[in-house]
């Protein structure tokens, strides 16, 4: 673990640092806030540590909350290998245990966001005994997916050779915080991007890079291959923690919006969890409803 910032007075002062954790040693930018038992929280493809901000907020003085980057993303250092669903939840065990001298002892609640969610669910299974709960937020659904090793090599290198021209060319310098723009006007209710004044520098000192870019590249490329992790091993690990699923919903009665509603219910149903909506929201979850998220995230251990 490479040296981190000491924690502040107060058991609910923040700190963030850089931690190395995961089999590819790659150093993660952690930020740690407030008291009580752990969350982890994890994000979907492509955003950042401060997605979180509102959530955490709440979740404070009730929780030690963990945000991390996972490689690539946010101000962590590059990804070394491509992602694997059992890979990343590896990786929040590391974590865990690299920051296990500042971090309250017990298990640990696990939320994950989108395709985080597969990470987060994978946690829960392989490391059911470090697990309080598991909250999969609007998290990414698969039924059935197919995946082959050259079909992998070839989404895996053709992600990379993008990643290396769009960075040579410097679209990322030029354009990249206006694409995370209007990424989150597509996924929020009427089409607003309401990032606060403080994060807009975090957004362009992050989205005007190229490993930014580089790493959500990588990681959409192995989506599948992660889809088909986490089938596989609902077949064979238990999941045994509480869970919640927290689905995102426009609040309208189009077929789109209703037919994801159907697929995060199955999904709640598969896992045996308990199931909730937030209304209204898009895909971006926590700062749409975060009050609903910090409150799925409260109740999730405490169920029956």
């Amino acid at each position: 673990m490479s040296a981190a910032p000491e924690p502040g007075p107060g058991a609910g002062a923040g700190w963030s640092g850089f931690v190395r954790a995961g089999r590819d040693g790659v150093p993660l930018h952690v930020r740690v806030e407030g008291r009580g038992p752990v969350c982890v929280l994890s994000a979907g493809l492509g955003l950042s540590w401060f997605d979180w901000d509102a959530v955490a907020g709440l979740l404070a003085p009730y929780r030690t909350v963990v945000r991390f980057d996972r490689p690539g993303h946010g101000l962590s250092a590059p990804a070394a290998l491509p992602p694997t669903a059992a890979g990343e939840a590896h990786r929040i065990a590391a974590l865990l245990d690299a920051l296990a001298p500042r971090l309250p002892a017990g298990p640990v609640t696990v939320v994950g966001h989108s395709v985080a969610g597969f990470h987060a669910e994978v946690f829960a299974r392989l490391y059911p005994d470090r697990t309080a709960a598991l909250v999969l937020v609007d998290g990414s659904v698969e039924e059935a997916v197919r995946t082959s090793a050259a079909g992998t090599a070839l989404r895996t290198a053709a992600a990379r050779a993008l990643g290396a021209a769009v960075t040579a060319v410097g679209l990322p310098a030029a354009l990249g915080p206006l694409v995370r723009a209007a990424a989150v006007r597509l996924s929020r209710p009427g089409g607003a991007d309401r990032t606060p004044p403080p994060a807009r520098d975090l957004v362009r000192r992050c989205y005007r890079t190229g490993r930014v870019w580089r790493g959500a590249l990588l990681e959409n490329a192995r989506y599948p291959d992660a889809a088909a992790e986490v089938l596989a091993l609902r077949t064979t690990r238990p999941l045994t923690a509480p869970a919640v699923v927290l689905a995102a919903h426009d609040g309208s009665a189009s077929r789109p919006a209703l037919h994801w509603l159907a697929r995060q219910a199955a999904l709640a149903d598969a896992l045996g969890a308990r199931f909730e909506v937030a209304e209204p929201a898009g895909h971006l979850v926590m700062p749409d409803r975060p009050h609903e998220v910090a409150r799925a995230v409260l109740g999730a251990a405490a169920q029956e």
